[in-house]
């Protein structure tokens, strides 16, 4: 890692490290660590809902400690909100509020809508969930007043520097598990794990899994060793932070909040001391290094990588060989032996399968280290021992072993004692960490007795206590070294005194005890100056009014709503006694954000079939079929030999991507044209369609739950949008008609779960770095999971690639349903079907509007098609 200049130095802030807890001893850990910001889940609405989260008791006496030891605290918000389940959730933030929470992650475009009105106090964080990853977007966040925008971890160190120049505070992943999908957009855990929505915070890790590339013929095309054709290493980036930094990041974040205690402990600490000498300027040893490098490697990780700061997405970030912790290899079984017994043994004592094995270190171990020996070719055996010594590296050391394994198997060290006892002793502290002061001590003959306590990190934070007046010493005078002994005993304080200024006259005498008293009460006084803000802010939070889940959704003309104090419970139905001792200052206008932005809800038009396409054959059969609105994605086109004037002269809808970063808004933004209709997939979009006039509706990879999201986002310059197909028609028949877009969705096709960076097809072990000329890319390819389901792929000429749902959707039998909800456009999705299966989608879709029209019931759903997640919902 290359140190900090001097010349760079002044114009960089201090970057914020920023740490993840799952629980109340992962958060002690991370902060006794050193960690500059912790992010938690506070109740159901957040992304690892199957974490521990906090207790209120544990959040706010947890949000205290890291407040007094100069940390902020974040909660993660970062799922989509259903209509239902808004008022809930800003409950839920005002209760994290008043417990102490600095700022919220959000993903819902609704629920930051809703939070900016009721809430515009609360500072709010763009979650990575909301797939931003260009200027243009990260600047409309900040725009709308987000203090935060968390980017997407796809991109490069230059894509990060160029978005750095809006001026908007970033936040980058540093450290830890990453997603193979661009977060926000993957619908594999919903469509393949029956319903768990990674949207909603209950992915099952799906990619995790082995999965067969398989032509259409069946044959399988994964080469040896890549089974696990979705499972990306871990990213690390402790030896390139200068890059990061001189980039524009302002927070580096570690991503963890399912990991234990000792992995956030050991995490933080690297981290914390890589920044700190970077800051600093100051290089570590090798020997620092290495150590600091073998901490991160015995911690949970499947590999590491930063291909994606770099700008690739190649084999190198991939663990296709397996998805659980690898630790760090530290030698090879040199010598196997079978242990032998003497005397008689039972036919089943296990103690005839022990054996002894020989292993050669090239690396330290320590008593107590779980060791895991496995061989290159047995990867699905494996066995684990503890370790019953320390050894250093280059010495052999026996072990005995429950079962024999074949020389030349890997040892590598899973589980590290060091760090479980590292985080043990920080975590039997009393305070997890004591701030750093500076004390000056005045003991002047005549003069009150007066001590100053400053924070080391922020010299605003003062405060000073004066006591009794200094008299001339009876017995003994007291000592320059004994007034510093006895004010620096901080004891139970969260203070840490690291310098002394003493002043101090001769022959003076004072008591000690009253010396500790002046000094305990300086600490408690340093306390209160720390929280002030805090408790400003806590006190807002106590008397903001909300609305209930019930009477959330109106036209009021005041709220119905009580005024909440500590631990208030939510309002009761009946609030007519509320209302009546509101004050002035209470009485508020209460409308749906879209009644602010005075956008009624439309005249919704009579349904229509629409087509997505992605040729000319295609398109051809979607006009046959009498179709009235056809879409097609930009690359088809583009392919095709289309221009945007010709594609509008021609009726075709162009399909943005859900992915536009820097490189792709070249062949992206043409297509957005002034009183034209265009299909978006990312706010970048968005935002370019309202500068230019242009007839945006939303892609379902900008999900809508809620008509909070609907209104706030036609105020955004969109005129229609097409749902997600994680909603149900329960959900549906909620909200629907009470927004001011036009509604669409797909009624017929195979849903889009997955978009990566990295091409799925590199599991073929076949990949000649020339997407345009690769004939693999040309064939009908799937996936095929563990449970027989084939979900298929491609790979555009960018190298990017999608994955679609196993199997067809097809809702046409409830038309009539969705039309009474408030759905009007009906997609048929041609993508990834055969000609025969187009033929068929267009058959059965025109007949079930020409039931509809009939006042009939549609058909039976198509045989083998599923009704995807209508009925089912997600978690």
């Amino acid at each position: 890692m290359r140190p900090l200049t001097s010349e760079l130095k002044p114009y960089l802030p201090r970057p914020e490290l920023l740490a993840p807890a799952g629980s109340l001893d992962a958060f002690a850990a991370a902060l006794a660590a050193g960690a500059d910001a912790i992010y938690c889940g506070f109740g159901s609405f957040n992304a690892r809902r199957k974490a521990t989260n906090f207790t209120d008791e544990q959040f706010g006496s947890a949000c205290r400690a890291a407040h007094v030891a100069g940390a902020r605290v974040y909660v993660t918000v970062n799922i989509v909100i259903k209509d239902e389940e808004m008022a809930q959730a800003l409950e839920l933030i005002r209760r994290a509020s008043e417990l102490g929470a600095d700022a919220f992650i959000i993903q819902d475009w609704g629920l930051f809508a809703e939070l900016r009105r009721y809430m515009p106090w609360a500072e709010i964080h763009i979650s990575t969930q909301a797939n931003i990853h260009d200027a243009r977007a990260t600047r409309w966040c900040r725009l709308q007043g987000a203090e935060r925008v968390t980017l997407s971890r796809e991109l490069s160190v230059p894509e990060i520097a160029q978005i750095a120049k809006t001026g908007v505070e970033l936040e980058v992943f540093a450290h830890g598990s990453i997603c193979f999908s661009y977060s926000g957009v993957c619908l594999l855990s919903s469509f393949a794990c029956a319903g768990r929505s990674a949207n909603r915070g209950m992915c099952a890790q799906p990619c995790r899994l082995p999965y067969e590339l398989v032509d259409e013929h069946g044959h399988v095309l994964t080469a040896p060793g890549r089974d696990r054709a979705l499972c990306p290493r871990d990213t690390n980036t402790s030896t390139m932070l200068n890059e990061l930094l001189q980039a524009g990041a302002h927070a580096l974040k570690l991503e963890g909040r399912m990991k234990a205690p000792d992995y956030v402990y050991a995490v933080v600490d690297v981290y914390r001391k890589q920044l700190d000498d970077y800051m600093a300027a100051i290089e570590p040893s090798a020997e620092e290094a290495a150590a600091r490098a073998r901490k991160l490697k015995r911690s949970f990780n499947r590999d590491f990588t930063h291909e994606y700061q770099h700008g690739r997405s190649g084999d190198e970030m991939m663990s296709y060989e397996r998805s659980n912790n690898r630790g760090q290899e530290v030698g090879t079984v040199l010598d196997c032996k079978p242990v032998k017994f003497e005397g008689r043994l039972h036919r089943d004592d296990k103690r005839r399968r022990l054996a002894r094995v020989l292993i050669s270190l090239t690396e330290p171990i320590g008593r107590s280290d779980l060791l895991e020996l496995r061989h290159d070719d047995e990867q699905d055996q494996f066995l684990a021992v503890s370790s019953p010594v320390d050894a250093r590296a280059g010495e052999r050391v026996w072990l005995q072993i429950p079962r024999a394994v074949a020389v030349g198997a890997r040892v590598r060290v899973i589980r590290s004692q060091a760090a479980f006892d590292e985080v043990d002793a920080a975590l039997k502290q009393t305070v997890w960490r004591r701030r750093k002061v500076a004390v000056y001590v005045s003991a002047e003959q005549g003069r009150p007795l007066r001590i100053r306590l400053s924070c080391v990190d922020n010299a605003a934070l003062t405060v000073e206590c004066t006591g009794a007046e200094v008299e001339p010493a009876r017995t003994r005078a007291v000592t320059r070294e004994e007034l510093i002994e006895h004010v620096g005993r901080m004891g139970t304080s969260l203070f840490e005194a690291i310098s002394f200024d003493v002043v101090l006259d001769e022959g003076v005498g004072m008591s000690f005890s009253a010396l500790h008293k002046l000094r305990a009460t300086a600490c408690a006084e340093l306390e209160k100056i720390i929280l002030a803000d805090v408790d400003a802010r806590i006190e807002q939070a106590r008397t903001t009014l909300l609305l209930t889940s019930d009477d959330f959704y109106t036209d009021s003309e005041i709220v119905v709503g009580e005024l909440r104090g500590v631990g208030a419970r939510p309002a009761a139905k009946d609030h007519s006694e509320s209302k009546a001792s509101l004050s002035g200052e209470q009485r508020v206008r209460v409308q749906t954000f879209g009644a602010q932005q005075a956008l009624p809800p439309v005249e919704h038009a009579v349904p229509e079939l629409c087509a997505q396409v992605f040729d000319h054959a295609s398109l051809a059969r979607a006009r046959a079929a009498g179709i009235e609105r056809v879409y097609m994605p930009v690359d088809a086109l583009l392919d095709e030999g289309y221009t945007p004037a010709r594609a509008a002269a021609e009726g075709i809808i162009p399909v943005l991507d859900e992915v536009s970063r820097a490189s792709d808004l070249a062949r992206l933004d043409p297509w957005v044209q002034t009183a034209q209709p265009v299909a978006v997939g990312t706010i970048s979009e968005l935002v370019l369609c309202q500068e230019r006039g242009a007839h945006a509706e939303l892609r379902s990879c900008i999900p809508l739950h809620n008509r909070s999201a609907a209104a706030f986002l036609a105020g955004a310059g969109a005129v229609s949008a097409w749902l997600s197909p994680e909603l149900t028609l329960t959900e549906l028949e909620r909200w629907a008609t009470s927004t001011p877009l036009i509604m669409g969705m797909m009624v017929i096709g195979r849903a889009r779960v997955m978009t990566s960076e990295h091409c799925m097809l590199m599991a073929a072990n076949r990949c000649i770095d020339d997407c345009e000329r690769c004939t693999l890319r040309r064939k009908r390819l799937s996936l095929k999971n563990i449970d027989g389901k084939l979900m298929p792929v491609t790979t555009d000429i960018h190298g990017r690639s999608k994955m679609y749902a196993p199997t067809l959707t097809d809702i046409t039998p409830q038309l009539d349903k969705l039309v009474r909800a408030g759905i009007t456009r009906f997609m048929v999705d041609l993508t990834m079907l055969s000609e025969a299966e187009q033929e068929q989608a267009l058959a059965q879709a025109c007949a079930a509007k020409r039931a509809l029209n009939a006042g009939q019931k549609p058909g039976r759903r198509i045989a083998g098609a599923s009704a995807g997640c209508l009925f089912v919902g997600v978690d």
